[in-house]
C-alpha cells in the first residue's frame, strides 16, 4: 500500500486553539449563568486543552461501570502520556470551525458535538489497544457506541482533520483506514463483506467527503478528493477526484473540488447535463 497520511503536522498550535476555548467560554458563562458550572468545571478550572479533553470525557461517559472518579485520573493519564492525542484533537477542532458553518468556535464541539468526542474516544481507545490493553480499548469502544450512537473498532486507523458531522450510526470495521482531512456525514458504514480474515475494510484517503448515509463495503480505496454521494453503496475502487453515487454506486463525475472535504459541497457534478439531481447540504 502506498504511503498512509495519518496525522501529518501541519503546524497546528494546540496553546492557541486552547486560548480561543477558553475566551469564548469565559463569554458564554457571563451570558448563560446556567452553565456556569459546567464551564467552570471543564474548561475555565483547567489549564490546557488535555485536561479540559479528559474532565468533558468522564462527564459524558461515566456510568456505574465505571464512575467519574475512576475515569478521570485513567484519562488525565492517557492524555498526559500521549500528548499526540490532544494534538489530533486540536487539529479535528480546528477543521470542524473552518468546515461546519453551524459552528464559529473550538469550544463548541467539545461542549456540545457527539462526533468530536466520538472521535476522541476512538483515539484513546486506539492507544490502548496499541498499548496490548485489549479489553480497556473494547470497554471505550462500548461506552462511545452507547454514548455517541458511533462504532469505532478499536483498531481501526484515523487520522487527523476529521469532521464527522452529526455522526449517529457512524460505523468503521476493524482494519479500516481513514487518511487526515476527511469528511464524513452521518449513517456513512466503513464494513466488511463476510468473514474473510486480514485487510477487509475500506481505504478512505486524505480530501475524500462521505456523503450521509454512505455505506462502503470491502477492502475498496476511496481515492485522494473523491466524492461518495449521499446513500450510495460502493463495493470498488474510486479513482482520486472522482464523484460517485447509486446502489451499486457508479462515477457520475470528477469532483469540483481539489479537497471535496474542506467544501463540504455535496452536490454532484454529473457527466451529462441532468444525469443526477443536487444533494440537500447537511450542517
Amino acid at each position: 500500500m502506498k504511503h498512509v497520511r495519518m496525522c501529518e503536522s501541519r503546524g497546528i498550535q494546540v496553546e492557541k486553539v486552547w486560548q480561543e476555548m477558553e475566551q469564548e467560554a469565559a463569554k458564554i458563562r457571563s451570558r448563560e449563568p446556567g452553565l456556569k458550572s459546567l464551564l467552570d468545571d471543564v474548561v475555565l478550572s483547567r489549564s490546557s486543552l488535555g485536561e479540559a479533553l479528559a474532565v468533558r470525557l468522564a462527564r459524558k461517559l461515566a456510568r456505574e461501570d465505571m464512575t467519574r472518579e475512576e475515569l478521570s485520573p485513567l484519562l488525565f493519564k492517557v492524555l498526559e502520556d500521549h500528548p499526540w492525542i490532544v494534538a489530533s484533537a486540536a487539529r479535528d477542532l480546528t477543521a470542524i470551525v473552518e468546515r461546519d458553518p453551524a459552528c464559529d468556535s473550538p469550544l463548541h464541539p467539545l461542549m456540545f458535538f457527539k462526533g468530536f468526542l466520538a472521535i476522541s474516544t476512538y483515539r484513546i481507545s486506539h492507544q490502548f489497544w496499541i498499548s496490548g490493553r485489549c479489553a480497556m480499548a473494547y470497554y471505550f469502544q462500548s461506552l462511545a457506541s452507547e454514548v455517541f450512537g458511533v462504532d469505532i473498532h478499536p483498531a481501526a486507523r484515523i487520522g487527523c482533520g476529521i469532521l464527522l458531522d452529526h455522526a449517529t450510526s457512524f460505523v468503521v470495521g476493524e482494519t479500516a483506514i481513514i487518511e487526515d482531512d476527511v469528511s464524513i456525514l452521518h449513517e456513512v458504514t466503513l464494513g466488511g463483506t463476510g468473514k474473510e480474515t486480514g485487510d477487509r475494510h475500506p481505504v478512505v484517503r486524505s480530501g475524500v467527503l462521505l456523503g450521509a448515509g454512505a455505506k462502503i463495503l470491502g477492502r475498496v480505496e476511496i481515492g485522494e478528493g473523491a466524492k461518495v454521494g449521499a446513500g450510495s453503496v460502493v463495493l470498488a475502487d474510486v479513482s482520486p477526484h472522482t464523484t460517485v453515487a447509486g446502489v451499486p454506486a457508479v462515477v457520475v463525475g470528477r469532483s469540483a473540488e481539489e479537497s471535496p472535504a474542506l467544501d463540504m459541497d455535496q452536490r454532484l457534478i454529473c457527466r451529462a447535463e441532468g444525469a443526477c439531481q443536487s444533494e440537500t447540504s447537511q450542517g
